[in-house]
C-alpha cells in the first residue's frame, strides 16, 4: 500500500514545537529610523506595482497588496499556503512624522516606504554662549 509522504509535515511539526505555525497570508515588516526619516520594509513577493496600495488617512499607514491566484486548472493540489488575493497591513504614525510626505518603491518583491520627521520634532542642538550674567540687587525702599 503506497503511502503519501507530506515533504512539509517535518516543518510542521518542529515549528509547532516552537509554538508556531508556518502560515501564508502575513506581509512581514521591517522598520528602522536613519539620518531623519522611518523605513519601512514590506514584503511583497509576485505582486505586481500596479496590485499594491499604499494610503495615509488620520495617521495611519495602510498597504494593501493583491496576489493574483494562479492558473492551475487541472492540478492536484497537495498544499496551498501562499496567500492570494487582498492581504493588507496597517501601522499607526506618530505626531512627530510627516505624513503629507511619504514615498513608496517597490524593488525585487521588498516595498519600501518612507515617511520623513518633522522639522520641528527633530533634535536641536542648543549652542551655548559664553559670558557672564549680572545678579540682580536688591533695592532698598
Amino acid at each position: 500500500m503506497a503511502r503519501f509522504v507530506d515533504p512539509f509535515e517535518e516543518m510542521d511539526r518542529m515549528l509547532a514545537r516552537t509554538g508556531n505555525r508556518w502560515r501564508g497570508g502575513v506581509m512581514p515588516l521591517d522598520a528602522y529610523e536613519k539620518d531623519g526619516e522611518y523605513v519601512l520594509r514590506f514584503d511583497l513577493p509576485g505582486v505586481d506595482s500596479d496590485k499594491i496600495e499604499v494610503m495615509v488617512e488620520d495617521k495611519v499607514l495602510t498597504v494593501k497588496a493583491e496576489r493574483s491566484m494562479e492558473d492551475t486548472v487541472g492540478a492536484n493540489w497537495m498544499l496551498r499556503e501562499r496567500p492570494t488575493g487582498i492581504n493588507s497591513r496597517q501601522v499607526r504614525l506618530g505626531e512627530s512624522l510627516d505624513a503629507t510626505n511619504v514615498s513608496a518603491d517597490l524593488d525585487s518583491g521588498i516595498l519600501t516606504v518612507v515617511i520623513p520627521i518633522k522639522e520641528e520634532a527633530k533634535p536641536q542642538k542648543i549652542e551655548i554662549t559664553s559670558g557672564q550674567r549680572q545678579a540682580l540687587e536688591a533695592s532698598s525702599v
